[in-house]
């Protein structure tokens, strides 16, 4: 249940608004002045502030100001006379999310503040989210341990304390937003909001209004102020995936961001100082799109301060088994499964599959084998059809500039596939002793 606090230095209307509130369904806390009511909030518990604008000692223009900048996930409405309008609108420009006029339409109050705690509500579920996450993600949720994934590391550890913008490439499916959290994680910033905004779901007529927000009126449908998701990711980090979707119009504008950090809401006039670092993706050749007009040049620079290259997963092998490990205990905890693991012809056939669609694929894969496996272990016939015919192929490949360890790890394990676990054919057939097949096969399993 939403508790609403009202301040007003008219007791009448103080207690007027608290018994329509609690018609309808909300807790009330009141307070006489400013001053009263900062140190109830400050207190915590507060979803919703209705405040008078004129008032001795501390004036609601002032409430508005300091619960915004303290506390700018609660809206604030502010209550005001015929003759101060003006007084009213500034402190709308200072984040009060709406003014009404006096006397009060109680009709009209209750559904302006049903709407504004409908973005509360929002804005209390997406830090509850974060919450979660945050408690229970490891301080590294990119699984893996090769070579090519502990470069990528290195470079988060350098880049994650500074305020310089990150730009992350790689081809879709990769994780370049586990990168971006990874980035958030480890910086100073960490315990402000990350906020995602996936520019090619948006359209162009959209996109702009979700980064900057809007004014009440600013178009059709604009009923209310609406912050962008800049504002709302103030202190923090926003990471914009698909980077090299927007449109030309909008990257000016991004561009004016980055260079002034400030942004100015759809249909204002006046503009608001932001620190918020960016972090941005892209599965796109960014330079083959300036050259051909649709990207800019300059933009580019201002994200490109820091490039991490997220590798594709056909180059990091070593951490397929990682990988299909840790899917598998997730969705055997979402299906109520107990599968132990993958056969070796299983095993086989996803570590020579090329894996196209990267980790996503992977990860969708194993999901669908854990439904599909009625055993303690899946086989072969679990996997999809397209990962059955790449195991049909009599073929090991091994990537180049592999390590030799590695390579007779695939070598010997690709063969014992072939002869369907069957250790003594695999050494005859390899030309090494059976003790020395069993010892390395028990390394491995340690390992």
């Amino acid at each position: 249940m939403f508790t609403i606090l009202t301040i007003d230095d008219e007791e009448n209307i103080r207690n007027g608004l608290a018994d329509n509130f609690e018609l309808e369904g909300y807790n009330v806390k009141k307070a006489a002045n400013g001053k009263e009511g900062l140190e109830l909030i400050d207190k915590g518990g507060i979803d919703l502030v209705i405040t008078d604008l004129r008032m001795d000692g501390i004036s609601g223009e002032e409430v508005v100001r300091q619960v915004t900048t303290k506390y700018p996930g609660i809206p604030i409405i502010v209550l005001t006379g015929h003759g101060s309008i003006d007084d009213a609108t500034a402190a709308i420009k200072s984040g009060a999310f709406d003014f009404l006029t006096k006397p009060l339409d109680l009709d009209h109050l209750n559904l302006v503040v049903k709407n504004a705690l409908k973005g509360r509500e929002q804005s209390l579920k997406i830090t509850e989210l974060q919450e979660k996450l945050r408690k229970n993600a490891s301080p590294d949720e990119m699984i893996g341990k090769s070579a090519e994934l502990n470069k990528v590391r290195a470079i988060i550890q350098k880049a994650a304390p500074t305020k310089a913008s990150v730009l992350i490439t790689g081809e879709s499916g990769v994780g370049k937003e586990l990168v971006a959290k990874a980035i958030h994680e480890q910086s100073p910033r960490k315990n402000m909001p990350l906020i995602t905004v996936h520019c090619a779901a948006l359209s162009e007529s959209l996109l702009e209004s979700e980064l900057f927000g809007h004014e009440k009126g600013a178009y059709t449908g604009a009923d209310n102020i609406q912050k962008g998701r800049f504002e709302l990711a103030n202190g923090g980090t926003i990471f914009l995936d698909e980077i090299g979707e927007i449109n030309l119009s909008t990257q000016v504008k991004l561009l004016r961001v980055l260079q002034d950090k400030t942004i100015e809401r759809v249909g204002a006039e006046n503009t608001i100082s932001i620190d918020v670092r960016v972090v941005a993706a892209t599965n796109k050749n960014l330079e083959e799109e300036v050259k051909a007009g649709r990207f800019r040049e300059d933009l580019y620079y201002r994200l490109n301060v820091v490039r991490i290259e997220m590798p594709s997963l056909k180059d990091r092998k070593d951490d397929i088994p990682l990988l299909m490990h840790s899917f598998l205990r997730e969705f055997n905890l979402e299906n109520q499964k107990n599968i132990k693991g993958f056969d070796n012809h299983s095993k086989s056939a996803m570590l020579k599959y090329s894996w196209p669609g990267n980790i996503r694929e992977l990860r969708n894969c194993v999901e669908s084998a854990v439904v599909m496996c009625t055993g303690d272990e899946i086989t072969i016939q679990d996997l999809p059809s397209s990962i059955r015919a790449s195991s049909e192929e009599k073929v090991i490949s091994i990537p180049l500039g592999i390590p030799m360890d590695e390579a007779e790890k695939i070598i010997i394990q690709e063969n014992l596939a072939a002869n369907n676990g069957n250790k003594s054919k695999t050494a005859d057939v390899l030309g090494i002793g059976r003790k020395t097949l069993h010892r390395k096969l028990e390394e491995w399993e340690q390992a």
